[in-house]
């Protein structure tokens, strides 16, 4: 594993991608080399006690052969991280330790994969889905399932309903009547796929609210998934 050093960053772009969620992108003082669905730890300045830094991390959602690095950030109410990148624009600076995380892709050909997430939690699968391992060696099929509660909140559909060999679900728990989607959340979703989906022959990744990663993970131990085959990473507020 690459050790995290500091990257002095330069803001190239802003933008709001729903009500609550932004999309930051910047550029790194030399190149960042890292693993799909690993994580930079952003420098808060002065925002700690006594005027201290703090540090925060987010999951990158751009691919490890993009020149720029992007975030997928959702604005936190009084959140001393989220609230700082949101201030920031194009030809501001900031500071950040990269790379950190264990969440990486690391399905055989040989095998399905299914990709569970919630909100902002989709990030890292963007970033794996496309990134040069995943599409040089992509697995037998992909399932990607998205929940959000209101459909304004739904994210980078654009990019995974046209991804190759990939199902791309969208669940949101609260619709308005004019949602056609499924309506539920993601776990309500892998619960009606019944016996029709190869669950032993399937790599789960899960990412986003711990309540969706802990119930799945019960859902996937009934179904006799090897604890193995599951890999988390678990987004707090």
């Amino acid at each position: 594993m690459i050790k995290a050093t500091e990257y002095n960053c330069t803001v190239k772009s802003f933008e709001m991608l729903t009500p609550t969620v932004f999309h930051t992108e910047f550029e790194t003082d030399r190149p960042l080399s890292f693993k799909a669905g690993q994580f930079i730890s952003i420098i808060i300045p002065g925002a700690g006690p006594k005027g201290r830094d703090l540090r925060r991390a987010y999951s990158i959602a751009s691919s490890p052969e993009s020149k720029l690095v992007q975030l997928c950030i959702r604005l936190v109410h009084e959140g001393p991280g989220t609230n700082y990148l949101h201030k920031l624009r194009p030809g501001d600076h900031l500071k950040g330790w990269a790379p950190y995380g264990d969440f990486t892709y690391k399905t055989p050909a040989t095998k399905q994969v299914c990709f569970v997430s919630t909100g902002t939690g989709l990030s890292p699968f963007r970033s794996m889905i496309e990134s040069s391992h995943y599409r040089e060696m992509p697995p037998l099929s992909t399932l990607c399932l998205h929940g959000v509660r209101s459909e304004d909140e739904l994210l980078y559909s654009h990019i995974f309903s046209k991804a190759p060999k990939t199902t791309f679900l969208q669940a949101v728990s609260q619709p308005s009547a004019q949602w056609k989607g499924f309506k539920g959340r993601v776990t309500d979703y892998l619960r009606e796929l019944g016996d029709k989906f190869e669950w032993l022959n399937t790599e789960y990744y899960l990412c986003g609210n711990g309540a969706m990663i802990n119930e799945t993970k019960t859902l996937l131990l009934e179904k006799g998934v090897p604890k193995e085959n599951v890999h988390l990473e678990i987004y707090y507020k």
